[in-house]
């Protein structure tokens, strides 16, 4: 699948641009967290030629209940990205919930997400388009993949627009579950730029536990594998070094010490996929 090119800070998607991965733990639970998981992802990512967009969320605010753990909040959450973009030199991405945000995250990040439930947010999608950074958009659960399509008019008709990710997390089917339909990557990439899969949330089981949403890890691998097969730009990888332990999302993050081997077979299909097809 052909799309635009171009960068995230430094790193390039799209094209021929090597396969990007945009991973990091669910929610920002501490600095020491955040620490451990991008020294881990830049190691394995850099020995295996791939680029890398750090995530992790400042606030979860659509959480099935209000006891759930959230996140440390804008401010002091904003501030532990800052830290980790400027030791590190790793481009960062987070969710952005309403559009005051916009403003003063575009200071900080190098790519603003849209999540899932605010993907028809009209506003909230053309302040991100018009904030001077790119943009990633999640389809939302409830999307038929050809809706992408009109967000991404939407967002491209902003004078300061700076290139778009659109991203398939998978679509309800009935309660509590989700499925992903393999043909709305290629649907998706008919807007001309790059679509990353998001592994994990597309196991995700929603608001399956008792106030919180479960997940089919074991999954994750297989149709990440489907994905990239398929030729999309890059993945999203919710990822910590203790999934049982994680404060949020926890059965569909995958466990930081089994990334590397997933990554490589990821590679070697995404060069696969990338091989000049046989003229009929």
């Amino acid at each position: 699948m052909r799309s635009k090119t171009f960068k995230i800070a430094h790193v390039p998607v799209g094209g021929d641009a090597p396969l990007l991965l945009i991973a990091g733990p669910c929610v920002i639970e501490s600095r020491g967290l955040l620490i451990q998981v991008v020294e881990e992802l830049m190691e394995v990512t850099s020995k295996l030629g791939i680029g890398l967009v750090f995530k992790s969320s400042f606030d979860k605010a659509n959480r099935s209940s209000g006891s759930s753990f959230r996140g440390p909040g804008f401010n002091e959450g904003l501030g532990m990205l800052k830290e980790i973009k400027e030791l590190y030199q790793v481009p960062v991405v987070t969710d952005v919930h309403e559009v005051w945000q916009v403003e003063p995250t575009a200071q900080v990040l190098d790519l603003i997400q849209i999540p899932a439930f605010l993907s028809r947010q009209t506003d909230l999608l053309l302040a991100a388009a018009q904030s001077g950074k790119p943009a990633q958009v999640k389809k939302g659960q409830f999307m038929a993949p050809e809706d992408m399509l009109l967000v991404a008019e939407k967002m491209a008709s902003r004078p300061n627009f700076a290139g778009l990710i659109l991203v398939e997390r998978g679509t309800f089917f009935g309660y509590h579950n989700l499925v992903v339909d393999m043909r709305s990557l290629v649907t998706m990439a008919n807007s001309g730029w790059p679509v990353v899969f998001d592994a994990t949330h597309s196991v995700q089981l929603p608001s399956a536990g008792q106030g919180s949403s479960g997940g089919q890890r074991e999954f994750i691998p297989a149709l990440a594998r489907a994905a990239v097969s398929v030729g999309v730009s890059g993945v999203f990888i919710e990822t910590h070094p203790r999934p049982a332990e994680a404060l949020c999302d926890g059965p569909n993050q995958w466990p930081l010490a089994e990334l590397e081997p997933l990554l490589k077979d990821l590679v070697a299909l995404d060069k696969l996929a990338r091989q000049p097809k046989p003229k009929k």
